[in-house]
């Protein structure tokens, strides 16, 4: 994507473009408001939108916006109509792959075994090899579609001989509902309703181990990020605190908690399934992202080769056209060391 800044840069000095560069990021800051792209995924996250504590500890209006996929949020984000998104680390890396200006910031979760693939009850499907010549739904770009083919792959089974359909997890639940798939890759709530006439044939969190791991982040337009950097440690401090209240006391998230109630109303999901749907996560604390098995270590570190594996495999499924040398530079641990030195 093309700004508005670097058509200047094109025309102007190099001093009247610092001049721009810097009305612009007083504008912003000015501004204090921002849009926030969240999806359908059960979490601590929810519990601080519903709070409100998000806006009353940075001072900022906030517009939240639900997608069901994180390829929309990569699309929001690229047109500038979001500012910062929750997103999974595939339709992420293939954003950041042509050239989004993004930086992730935050893992919202290690996606673990919150992810799944279900084979449906009376599909024919009792081992790997079953699976060929079936229709399995899948949200394209997605971390399940990652997971999908990586299973495929270690299994022997060849993407040619099952039929892949791009389905958004809403559809996905209703085609299961009428049989029109014998299997799926998908998250909660879909995944819980579809385990209710199904079994787990594989989990994300048991391929993460072989592995190519799976999360979902939070990223923000760069500049946007660097021109509010006191609201992005503010922000990334609540949603540490959310996470911390969740690892500290799991058992609180009983079926008519607060905490529940609000995943209920953000998510879309049953009352009943959202404690295990959570259970199925694990949630990085801060001084954890901050090191190098998550945002930490540049180049090197866990989130960076994460993404550098899922763009080669993006390339591979011709979704992508290059993959980037170093994805160490989307990724920051500015903002959480900042929310460390908070109070």
């Amino acid at each position: 994507m093309i700004s508005i800044l670097s058509i200047f840069r094109r025309t102007l000095r190099p001093a009247a473009a610092l001049l721009v560069a810097a009305a612009a990021s007083t504008s912003w800051a000015q501004q204090k408001e921002v849009t926030i792209a969240y999806q359908e995924i059960n979490g601590p996250f929810l519990v601080a939108i519903a709070s409100g504590e998000i806006e009353k500890t940075t001072g900022y209006k906030i517009n939240w916006r639900k997608f069901d996929s994180g390829a929309k949020v990569a699309t929001g984000m690229a047109s500038g109509d979001v500012q910062i998104g929750v997103i999974g680390s595939s339709p992420l890396t293939a954003a950041l792959s042509r050239d989004v200006d993004l930086q992730l910031f935050w893992i919202v979760d290690d996606i673990n075994e919150a992810e799944a693939m279900v084979v449906r009850n009376g599909s024919g499907i009792a081992k790997p090899a079953d699976l060929k010549g079936k229709k399995i739904g899948v949200p394209f770009v997605s971390t399940t579609h990652f997971h999908t083919m990586y299973a495929l792959e270690l299994w022997g089974v060849k993407p040619t001989e099952v039929s892949l359909l791009n389905m958004q997890p809403n559809q996905i639940a209703a085609a299961w509902e009428r049989g029109d798939i014998d299997a799926a890759f998908v998250w909660d709530p879909a995944l819980s309703k579809i385990k209710q006439n199904g079994k787990v044939m594989v989990t994300s969190g048991e391929l993460s181990k072989k592995g190519r791991a799976t999360f979902d982040g939070m990223a923000v337009e760069r500049k946007w990020g660097e021109a509010n950097a006191d609201f992005m440690a503010k922000f990334v401090k609540v949603l540490a605190a959310a996470d911390a209240d969740y690892r500290n006391n799991p058992k609180g998230w009983t079926i008519d908690s607060p905490q529940v109630k609000a995943n209920v109303k953000l998510s879309g999901a049953e009352a009943k399934d959202v404690a295990a749907s959570v259970a199925l996560y694990a949630y990085p604390s801060l001084a954890d992202q901050a090191s190098p098995a998550w945002l930490g270590g540049g180049a090197n570190g866990g989130v960076a080769k994460a993404l550098q594996a899922t763009a080669q495999f993006l390339k591979g499924e011709g979704k992508i056209d290059s993959v980037a040398k170093d994805y160490g530079r989307f990724v920051t641990s500015r903002y959480v060391e900042a929310a460390m030195k908070l109070k």
